[in-house]
């Protein structure tokens, strides 16, 4: 009975998350949130681009400036973190306030954004509306959906590591992600499907849908998740503002070398989002289809790195050296993509496409358990929101840049500028790619340094870490034991 008992958790994926505080269905059920950020991701950056560029007739340029709204939401999410971490309510809540202001905006926005969207395009009878009513409109209906979700996943993650105990943590950083991924799959297969005839009806449907299973998603997980402290800041006479809570978290246990390195590492495997799918099809000479596929090669890949992570984070292992390994394995990924193009290898590429995936997993959830790992328990929100913040603004600029780079270094390679052998499609792919790896290599240096803070901040606490049976690291219970708190 004991080695029947033990075949779940060895064969159902992060059922080793679960405790006895925290049991596996009420972690599935809070992980709902992330469902509902992924289809919201997936109709911010996937799904409305080809609608409003192709069917709709908007301009790219405005199509762009409308995607990149969110973006500008991001930063606060480390104040956000910080208001849930010192929240007052007289239910005694701190986190689940801040998730359902997130969902309500986050539901504003979708249902405002469809007819916005029509009005924007002049589709029908919307032609009879003036056209900066259009603009505007879709310009708040991203921006709320954009606030929304972040909002939405900084509180939910925090939540997640308030029920956690501290083992567990990195497994449950684990499950939260695949549930975005997957949640993130599932969602583009089903509007895809949806929106393969189109009509502006189609599309109203779609969006609040997506709007009405944003409120289902979020409201199930957040039933009798937190538990009701009343009169948890009683015996606070006053407390801390957000300058001096930022102040206290930047300036101890290397958090400022953290932020940098996850900058670094985010925008070494961001930076490609944009350009797998144009590179394969211009350089390689891939079908659509293809090219479609290497959107799900690429997410699978994030899977299963995700999953051997948290598996190995575990058991022990450092997450600052987990983060430095994904930044090593990127290294030959973003390589066999260069490379598919001069042996003209489809195989090549997607196999590196994959590891891309793979590499961007496990940097991911290292980045994600090394800050709540190191998280002061009294700053938890606000850790938590400098990571999302430091994640998505540097995702976004990425992007940015390697569109524009991507553009200017082929426009000067298709000239003859860099000599008649670079005169070809893939050079300014390639120059993009090799400064990926270049970011990559930076941000092993970084993550480098952050071991030895970690050394030395166990040295500091009068421990020496104890190797673990599984990886050679510290061990858990050591690990949380020579942290500092500032």
């Amino acid at each position: 009975m004991s080695r029947w008992a033990r075949l779940g958790p060895a064969f159902l994926p992060f059922a080793d998350a679960a405790t006895p505080e925290l049991p596996l269905s009420r972690l599935l059920r809070l992980s709902l949130f992330q469902v509902s950020v992924g289809m919201a991701l997936v109709l911010l950056v996937g799904t409305l681009n080809r609608v409003m560029i192709v069917e709709l007739g908007v301009s790219a340029s405005l199509v762009a400036l409308m995607v990149a709204l969110p973006v500008l939401y991001a930063p606060l999410r480390a104040l956000v973190g910080f208001r849930s971490d010192h929240h007052r309510s007289a239910l005694g809540w701190r986190r689940v306030p801040f998730i359902w202001m997130g969902t309500l905006i986050q539901f504003g926005g979708l249902a405002v954004m469809p007819f916005a969207l029509l009005v924007l395009s002049g589709a029908g009878n919307a032609s009879q509306w003036p056209a900066w009513i259009g603009q505007m409109g879709a310009a708040l209906a991203f921006l709320a959906v954009g606030a929304g979700l972040h909002t939405t996943q900084t509180a939910g993650l925090a939540l997640a590591t308030d029920l956690a105990p501290k083992a567990s943590q990195p497994r449950v950083v684990g499950l939260m992600y695949v549930v975005l991924l997957l949640g993130t799959i599932v969602s583009a297969f089903l509007f895809g499907a949806y929106l393969r005839d189109f009509t502006p009806g189609r599309l109203v449907q779609v969006i609040q849908a997506a709007a009405l299973a944003t409120m289902v998603l979020n409201g199930i997980a957040l039933w009798k998740q937190e538990p009701r402290v009343r009169g948890r800041f009683a015996e606070r006479t006053q407390e801390p503002s957000f300058r001096e809570a930022w102040s206290t978290y930047i300036e101890g246990d290397g958090a400022r070398r953290r932020l940098v390195a996850i900058a670094l590492g985010t925008m070494a495997f961001a930076m490609q989002d944009v350009l797998l799918e144009p590179y394969g099809g211009q350089v390689l000479g891939m079908s659509v289809g293809q090219t479609t596929w290497l959107t799900a090669t690429l997410a699978l890949g994030g899977l299963i790195g995700f999953g051997w992570a948290s598996h190995v984070l575990g058991r022990g292992a450092d997450p600052a050296r987990m983060s430095a390994l994904g930044a090593w394995l990127g290294i030959p990924a973003f390589a066999a993509v260069i490379v598919a193009a001069t042996v003209s290898s489809v195989v090549l590429f997607a196999a590196g496409v994959g590891l891309i995936g793979f590499a961007g997993g496990i940097f991911s959830h290292g980045t994600l358990t090394l800050t709540m790992n190191r998280a002061p328990s009294e700053h938890v929100g606000l850790a938590l929101g400098a990571w999302g913040a430091v994640q998505a603004t540097s995702a976004g600029v990425a992007v940015a840049l390697g569109g524009i780079l991507r553009d200017a270094v082929g426009a000067v390679a298709m000239r003859g500028g860099f000599g008649a052998a670079l005169a070809h499609e893939a050079t300014g792919y390639t120059f993009v790619y090799a400064i990926e790896i270049a970011l990559l290599l930076a941000t092993i240096a970084a993550m480098t340094a952050l071991v030895g803070d970690r050394r030395r901040s166990v040295a500091a606490a009068g421990t020496m870490p104890a190797p673990s049976a599984a990886s050679g690291n510290a061990a858990p219970g050591v690990a949380s034991a020579g942290m500092t708190k500032p």
